[in-house]
């Protein structure tokens, strides 16, 4: 046998070498990429541990800032204000009103004073002078926009009537307590004069009468007032009273709260200049060229002693513009400078009344004036 053919121990194992199908990625890494999560080998980083957590910190506080802001907007949302009604502009002229159709018309009476004056507060049985605007305030419903809940339109505007008759416009008057509303009464006591109210007047039978052609018992009221003068109950003179014994001036005697004085001509010749006497010194602001006063007053004439004017007769005051020339002379400058409150006798010569044509049939052009003139407030504009 030879040599090469001798057997020589245990014969070599042949290795078995695998698929490349059958190898799992735990067995077969290629040198140099990261065996993945839990491998311990990881991708290296630029950041410093120092910037790391300054990135982690950052990220950590957008977070709350972000669930901050959504928290605080879903709280505005569930509380945010209702919308509200809008009343804007200068007292005594036509205000800029606005209803949001968003709004529901008012449940209850809600009295709000935007503008508030410094005149005299109001006592039940006053007498106020105003200007208003009403607005009827109605439910309603969009079926394409749910928010709608009202609608509402103008029905009065005594501005708006003052400006198309000039003569014959002006502040109106009501009686506070003999009115017919009684939300409008209750609300006006303790108000001054010189205030802008704005009420809210829930729906009632009582506000039809406002328009009964436009307004229904169903309907709410949105009523902006702005209250020019305040008239006391007794319509009486309100201050400190002096006394007048001159003999050549006319004799006035106080008949009573509400009442016209009696006046008695003396059996003498007229003076011959105008006589401003103050028989009552009142407590309120003085007239002053411009204003407009409300007053009671009574006239005669010197040379008879017969009476041809007066408010008590006309059972209702009377509203005079002071210093501005639109009455007669005698009146402008008798009582610019005189206050509210006040009772002031005045002796009108010829040329401070009607001059020398007079006031014909009753007043000649020669004729002396005497009045006496109990002022009850002052307009505010």
């Amino acid at each position: 046998m030879a040599e090469d053919d001798k057997p020589r121990g245990k014969p070599a194992v042949k290795a078995k070498i695998p698929s490349a199908q059958n190898i799992r990625s735990p067995e077969f890494t290629p040198h140099g990429i990261s065996a993945g999560r839990g491998s311990g080998l990881n991708r290296p980083s630029g950041l410093t541990a120092k910037d790391a957590k300054k990135r982690r910190l950052k990220v950590i506080a957008g977070v709350v800032v972000a669930a901050l802001a959504i928290s605080g907007g879903v709280y505005w949302w569930v509380n945010r204000p209702d919308p509200e009604i809008q009343v804007t502009g200068k007292f005594a002229a036509e205000p800029k009103v606005e209803i949001p159709t968003k709004l529901a018309p008012t449940k209850s009476l809600k009295v709000s004073t935007p503008i508030k004056g410094a005149g005299p507060a109001i006592a039940d049985g006053d007498t106020v002078y105003v200007q208003f605007a009403t607005y009827k305030w109605a439910k309603d419903k969009d079926e394409e926009n749910s928010r709608v809940k009202s609608s509402s339109e103008k029905v009065r505007s005594s501005y708006e009537e003052a400006a198309q008759n000039p003569q014959g416009g002006g502040p109106m008057h009501l009686v506070v307590g003999k009115s017919g509303l009684k939300n409008i009464d209750k609300s006006l006591v303790g108000k001054t004069a010189g205030s802008r109210l704005v009420l809210q007047l829930p729906p009632s039978k009582e506000l039809t009468q406002l328009s009964p052609q436009q307004i229904s018992a169903k309907d709410a009221i949105l009523f902006v007032m702005d209250i020019q003068a305040v008239v006391p109950k007794s319509q009486q003179p309100q201050g400190t009273e002096k006394k007048l014994d001159d003999k050549a001036l006319p004799k006035v005697e106080d008949k009573g709260a509400g009442k016209e004085p009696k006046v008695t001509v003396p059996d003498k010749g007229a003076p011959d200049k105008l006589q401003v006497k103050t028989l009552v010194e009142g407590s309120g602001p003085a007239l002053a060229k411009g204003d407009e006063a409300v007053v009671n007053y009574t006239g005669k004439i010197w040379k008879t002693g017969k009476k041809f004017d007066s408010s008590w007769d006309n059972k209702q005051p009377a509203t005079f513009p002071i210093g501005s020339g639109q009455t007669i002379p005698g009146f402008d400058k008798g009582l610019t400078g005189a206050k509210v409150g006040s009772r002031v006798l005045l002796v009108l010569p010829p040329e401070e009344g009607y001059g020398k044509k007079g006031s014909p049939p009753t007043i000649k052009g020669d004729d002396t004036l005497v009045f006496v003139v109990d002022i009850l407030a002052k307009v505010y504009k």
